[in-house]
């Protein structure tokens, strides 16, 4: 089944880290892939531990959308492409029981992934939820195709956040 965390409240991430380590503690067999994000997050080193967990993300931080030139949307591109390869070959060879897609809604709205591509893998988790593989989509603004294909929907809703204080993203909470 296809699970999507979306809105503009704190918790998608979390929320798929919660499933991953469920997941992996009964034996499942789960990758998870970060799009838009290539810098350093504290999830990472608990992940990278767990046995059963595939990390699949960018290795080069590019910053925020609105800062990215012409070659760097490419290059991105290019690596959520490789990015959404692996998976479709992962899942066709049955290697995964759970897929995480942290924050593809951002790289599916500014296209800078083959939606095709991304079609391709939302069918791959389509079917009665008995055998086939548990996707898990995460991020703000999620298309409407994505809404439309997802089982469950949980939209995260921000009643209030530090930040619009002035206060920044803080290590070991945000990141």
């Amino acid at each position: 089944m296809i699970h999507l965390y979306t809105g503009e409240g704190k918790g998608k991430t979390t929320a798929a880290i919660g499933m991953c380590v469920r997941a992996a503690g009964r034996g499942f067999r789960v990758c998870f892939a970060q799009f838009m994000k290539g810098n350093d997050t504290g999830e990472l080193y608990v992940l990278k531990n767990l046995p059963g967990v595939t990390i699949l993300r960018s290795e080069i931080s590019f910053g925020f959308y609105s800062t990215l030139s012409p070659q760097d949307k490419a290059k991105l591109t290019d690596i959520h492409n490789h990015i959404l390869d692996e998976l479709l070959n992962g899942v066709r060879d049955g290697a995964y029981d759970m897929v995480i897609l942290d924050e593809v809604t951002y790289p599916v709205k500014w296209r800078l992934l083959d939606r095709g591509k991304m079609g391709q893998l939302l069918n791959a988790g389509k079917g009665d939820g008995t055998d086939e593989v548990e996707l898990v989509l995460t991020g703000r603004d999620a298309e409407d195709f994505m809404k439309i294909t997802a089982d469950y929907i949980t939209e995260m809703e921000c009643i209030r956040h530090p930040y619009a204080r002035g206060i920044i993203a803080r290590e070991g909470i945000e990141y």
